[in-house]
């Protein structure tokens, strides 16, 4: 006999094998209990966790001979003949592949006969939100005004994308994600009825891997054991069937990201791609490793919440006081954002690169999250006692490989100071923030980016950076002598300006020197 994979061998027969939906089991049974059956149900939740199980049963028991206790006895006629799919009274309809109008209108037809044996007749059309808008309006009236021997149960993943004038008339049922201690019970009660060894640690895993479904975690851990066929399933070799990552690799990683090594997060990425470790795995993973840290953050009393083993417990803490809470969200962010783009990319690895490259390196973002981790690597290197220069001069505090020997040299390619300054010069630079002020746009502005220095016969230069500034003063007429007639204006003598253009600010400090500076006048920007 061909084999038969553990999520369908193991398919709840009867309600009480149901795991994770009480709420909604024990509703259907004193529904069948009581003779209260409904005419239309629809059961919306995520994948695999039991809508159409439940859907099958409640078929098989409202039309058992002898139910016990609403749920069915599983050996009268009717009960055998549904559960092996030769019954005429239950008729499951594939909506994804059955989505028209014609689909639904043979429906519609059949409603009218009534059942040859049994009570009802059960139509259970799973995906139903995968059926067309004709289609919908085709089944409405029937829905709304079926026949006393006709029951609809609806099955849909994507409860939203239903019109309102069918949830109208049905019963709602929401199925929940199935806890992972529901799920690692029920996998270890199966484990030990097919006499299989596996470590308690393993099904733990396949329980949080499979996101509160329970047909996801049978068949990860189907997979496992297909893989160590004969052997014990350890939690390593679980993590080497599923491509994922152990704990302690994001440990270390978080402590690469938290030096500032760039080098070091690369290498180990590059051991988990030389591994073959899934990515799209790792990132979702690593993604929940920073949320634990977060939630320890966030409360003393979470432990219970968070599920790992008491060891990874007592490194999580001690990693939680390493961080502080706004660079924790920056990096939760990145890497949430990063788990939404990696899914389709051709390119996983270097999304990730980047991704590790942001969190070593908040100085490549401008946002409020940046900006604060920039602030704690600059205190953590004044603390440390390494010199920390502007954002203007060569290097910069963010950089892992800033020291002295930076600020030294940068020190040393500074141009010489001027023996003297005129005093027409000294005078512009005295009244500038007032010429800039009185100017019109949008020569304010430019004047406001531009930096005063001096050059040969001490005549005044103004330095703007190359663009839009240098185009205005250097390339469009008028716009020169417009300056000059200004500060003429401003301090009575006629002044010789020289405008000359620089790439970056980084280029004017290496070769010009601010008199801005040198006569210790602070120029307040509007």
């Amino acid at each position: 006999m061909s084999y038969t994979a553990l999520y369908r061998k193991f398919r709840p027969g009867r309600f009480e094998d149901v795991k994770g939906q009480e709420h909604i089991v024990t509703t259907l049974q004193n529904q069948i209990k009581a003779d209260r059956i409904g005419h239309a149900y629809l059961f919306c939740g995520t994948r695999g966790t039991g809508k159409t199980s439940i859907a099958k049963i409640f078929a098989r028991a409202v039309n058992c001979e002898h139910p016990v206790e609403g749920s069915p006895c599983g050996e009268c006629a009717s009960c055998k003949g549904i559960a092996a799919g030769t019954s005429m009274n239950v008729i499951e309809i594939d909506a994804a592949s059955n989505n028209g109008v014609d689909n639904i209108r043979e429906i519609v037809e059949e409603v009218s006969y009534s059942p040859a044996e049994g009570r009802f007749k059960v139509y259970i059309i799973d995906e139903v939100h995968m059926l067309s808008i004709g289609a919908f309006n085709a089944l409405l009236k029937t829905l709304e005004e079926p026949p006393s021997y006709v029951i609809f149960i609806l099955a849909t993943t994507e409860v939203h994308k239903i019109p309102i004038t069918i949830l109208s008339r049905c019963q709602r049922y929401d199925f929940r994600r199935i806890s992972i201690e529901t799920i690692v019970e029920r996998l270890r009660e199966l484990m030990d009825r097919e006499q299989v060894q596996v470590e308690e640690k393993a099904l733990r895993y396949i329980a949080k891997t499979a996101d509160g479904s329970m047909r996801d975690a049978l068949s990860l851990l189907d997979q496992c054991i297909a893989f160590h066929f004969g052997q014990e399933l350890t939690y390593d070799k679980a993590l080497d069937v599923l491509g994922a990552v152990d704990t302690e690799v994001f440990s270390r990683l978080l402590r690469h990201v938290l030096e500032g090594d760039v080098t070091g997060c690369i290498g180990l990425l590059e051991e988990i791609v030389m591994q073959g470790r899934e990515l799209v795995q790792f990132v979702t993973d690593f993604t929940w490793y920073l949320r634990n840290l977060l939630l320890l953050q966030s409360s003393d009393d979470i432990e219970d919440i968070i599920d790992v083993s008491s060891d990874n417990l007592l490194r999580l803490k001690e990693e939680s006081e390493m961080l502080e809470t706004d660079a924790l969200m920056r990096y939760i962010r990145i890497f949430s954002e990063l788990s939404g783009q990696i899914k389709y990319a051709p390119q996983k690895r270097i999304l990730i690169e980047i991704a590790l490259i942001k969190l070593c390196k908040p100085n490549m973002e401008q946002d409020y999250g940046s900006v604060v981790e920039r602030v704690r690597v600059i205190e953590d290197k004044l603390e440390n006692g390494v010199a920390v220069m502007p954002a203007g001069v060569q290097g910069y505090a963010g950089d892992s490989d800033f020291g002295t020997q930076a600020g030294a040299r940068t020190a040393k390619e500074r141009p010489p100071l001027p023996k003297a300054i005129p005093e027409d010069v000294q005078a512009v630079v005295d009244r500038w923030q007032d010429i800039v002020a009185s100017a019109a746009m949008p020569m304010k502005q430019y004047l406001r980016d531009a930096r005063l220095s001096l050059g040969g016969d001490s005549r005044l230069l103004v330095v703007v950076e190359d663009g839009l500034a240098s185009d205005y003063f250097l390339r469009q007429e008028g716009h020169k002598e417009l300056l000059e007639q200004m500060l003429a204006d401003a301090v009575g003598k006629e002044i010789d300006v020289t405008v000359q253009t620089v790439p970056n600010r980084e280029t004017f400090e290496q070769n010009y020197v601010d008199l801005s500076q040198l006569i210790h006048m602070d120029i307040e920007e509007e």
